[in-house]
């Protein structure tokens, strides 16, 4: 039996010698290399915390000293000591989560992946044990990949280093690296302490000699380790930062010297006050396919052959390999248009931006508020800035697109990748609040591309507009086959199809035209006409997307965005204020937090196949379903065979 199958908890680590524990990290590596590789995930960021992880479980007692991970894609470790070492279904139906998430176990804390947050759930959760007479329990905030470039960080650390009189201890993570190398003058700061000659002599030496002392000088180590002005800060003066918040700093440490860290974190433990514990990890750690690769060191993978790295199958041209290639053109023939990303230049498409226009591109580390308010700035200097970010992470930047963009009508274009479902990321990555959300902005205007050619087309009209915000956003994955248009109209709207008469009009937004076409293919085989359309622009509203609703009976709207509030409903409340009163039905994700799952698995959970939404559409015809529109305050709500026997018009 190995050492891994013998952990159903931490407390088992307990009863592990010093040379097991590191035997143990052995086997971890090879858990994650095996399994990660079969199934995709984070692969490089936990390689690198294998050793600290242990180290953690060791000297605290989790659940009861809760550990907060930031970023949640670091928790793989975690999950092993904590029994759960069923991999087969990592981040599928059904399987582990990629991310902490309580129903799993009671030692998860924290199931957004949201990053920079941690110490904001540290400093909430230590003050209340505080203030409940729980002062002995400790809390632990694991800060890594990038996360203190995140502006709440430093929020919280001002308030942290307030109120000194609490268990709580803060371990940077330190590997150097967000997806890509961590910039900025933090980013810098560490980097001069993970490379400092002095630093790494010494404290090379000065560990030998203590440990050739015993006890004694294993001790005397521990005090020159922990000072804030200690020994070796006294050589390289990179504790000044530190010192100046207020906040005791114990390091830097070897975040692979599993000896070292235990008692460095045993030191923190017992402080009885705020600390920032430094280790310096190695992203990939263990694996070379990972430390040799230079995009992200692995950050994460699809299916990859264990012993080689490299990927299994292959995939089509994605929705990002356009955009990446596109803004290059843009870029080439504007010298204004400037790219703005937060410490995600890879996965949103800019690293060939990056590398044809280097001194136009800003990345400016996990910070998005910052990203678009500088975005607003830029515009009002005279160049048109892109801002490309993940659809989930403009979640954080509302109020700036609200109040610095759209209030000051500058030119700035967002393009959000991975809109929708992303499926097996979970709730806190799906990009389904971008419509909702911006649909409301004043001035505002979002493109919804359906395919390649669409989306080309739409970034090069969004970076034309210099005097509002706008809006490209597109799913996950591979981008699939064009989708050419039997008409364009005076506005812009694509029709793709007319079938029959006017019975049914399908506003197919985005990737969601390809599914609009296959439903009025199977309505037509029902006997029921159908037209579809493709808006493009889906904010605002199309004057002949109007027109065409007032001359049909019946109205779908598909997006893959939430239903409540999203371009449906601006649809719906168009034609109302226009006095036409043909109904609309809604289609789109549900108002709840989506589980992790395939995103074919999560549409037909959700009633979004081409078969189950034609199989409404003809209820609703033929009067066996009450279109939502038309439904009286005394009407039953729709339950399938049960709903009130009511004709569509």
């Amino acid at each position: 039996m190995s050492l891994l199958d013998t952990i159903s908890g931490p407390r088992d680590l307990d009863r592990l010698s010093r040379q097991e524990l590191a035997s143990l990290a052995d086997e971890v590596r090879e858990f994650l290399i095996e399994n990660v590789a079969r199934t995709g995930g984070h692969l490089g960021p936990n390689l690198g915390v294998v050793e600290l992880t242990i180290a953690l479980h060791r000297v605290f007692d989790s659940p009861r000293d809760p550990i907060v991970w930031d970023t949640g894609h670091q928790s793989y470790v975690h999950k092993l000591l904590t029994d759960r070492k069923d991999f087969a279904e990592l981040r599928a139906r059904g399987g582990l989560a990629g991310y902490p998430q309580r129903s799993e176990s009671e030692h998860d804390v924290v199931e957004s992946s949201h990053a920079s947050s941690s110490l904001s759930w540290a400093d909430g959760i230590s003050r209340a044990f505080a203030r409940t007479g729980r002062a002995d329990r400790h809390v632990v905030a694991v800060v890594g990949d990038g996360a203190l470039t995140g502006g709440m960080t430093w929020e919280a650390l001002n308030n942290i280093t307030d109120d000194n009189d609490r268990n709580l201890v803060i371990v940077v993570n330190d590997n150097g690296r967000s997806y890509a190398p961590t910039i900025g003058g933090m980013a810098r700061y560490l980097n001069r302490v993970r490379t400092a000659g002095p630093y790494r002599d010494l404290d090379a030496k000065s560990g030998r000699v203590a440990r050739r002392l015993g006890k004694i000088g294993r001790a005397f180590y521990r005090g020159v380790r922990g000072g804030t002005h200690g020994f070796l800060s006294r050589f390289t003066n990179n504790t000044a930062l530190y010192a100046q918040l207020d906040v005791k700093y114990l390091g830097p440490v070897d975040g692979h010297d599993l000896e070292a860290l235990m008692e460095t974190l045993q030191l923190a433990k017992s402080y009885s006050a705020p600390v920032i514990v430094h280790a310096i990890t190695e992203k990939g750690r263990g694996y070379d396919p990972a430390r040799e690769d230079e995009a992200d060191q692995f950050h994460a993978v699809g299916r990859i052959d264990p012993a080689t790295g490299e990927p299994l199958g292959s995939s089509g041209e994605s929705w990002t390999d356009v955009f990446a290639e596109r803004i290059v053109e843009i870029g080439e023939r504007r010298d204004d248009v400037i790219a703005i990303t937060a410490a995600m230049l890879r996965p949103t498409g800019l690293a060939p931006f990056a590398e044809r226009f280097p001194d136009r591109v800003y990345d400016v580390g996990i910070a998005e508020q910052h990203a678009v308010t500088s975005a607003a700035g830029l515009a009002y200097g005279g160049l048109h800035p892109v801002v490309a970010l993940y659809s989930t992470f403009m979640n954080r930047a509302f109020d700036q697109v609200l109040m610095d963009v759209a209030l000051h009508r500058a030119g700035v274009t967002f393009v959000l990748d991975r809109s929708g479902v992303t499926g097996p990321d979970g709730p806190s990555h799906h990009g389904m609040w971008d419509l909702a959300l911006l649909h409301i902005v004043p001035n505002v205007r979002i493109a919804a591309p359906r395919d390649a050619d669409r989306l080309r087309e739409l970034l090069d009209e969004a970076v034309a507009v210099d005097d509002a915000p706008t809006v490209v956003r597109y799913p996950k994955g591979e981008v699939g086959a064009p989708i050419e248009a039997i008409e364009r109209m005076t506005d812009g709207v694509d029709v793709l199809a007319r079938f029959g008469d006017e019975d049914v009009l399908l506003v197919g937004i985005g990737s969601f035209a390809r599914t609009a076409l296959e439903v009025a293919e199977r309505l037509r085989a029902q006997g029921i006409g159908a037209t579809v359309v493709d808006p493009r622009w889906v904010v605002p509203v199309a004057e002949s997307i109007v027109d065409m609703a007032r001359s049909h009976r019946l109205v779908i709207t598909l997006e893959d965005g939430i239903r409540v509030g999203g371009i449906g409903t601006q649809v719906r409340q168009v034609l109302r204020e226009r006095g036409i009163d043909t109904a609309v039905d809604e289609l789109g994700l549900p108002d709840t937090f989506i589980d992790h799952a395939s995103r074919g698995e999560i549409l037909e959970e959700a009633g979004l196949t081409p078969a189950k939404i034609a199989q409404d559409v003809v209820s609703q015809v033929l009067g066996t379903r009450v279109p939502v529109a038309r439904q009286t305050p005394s009407a039953a709500p729709y339950t399938g065979e049960t709903a009130r026997v009511r004709r569509a018009r």
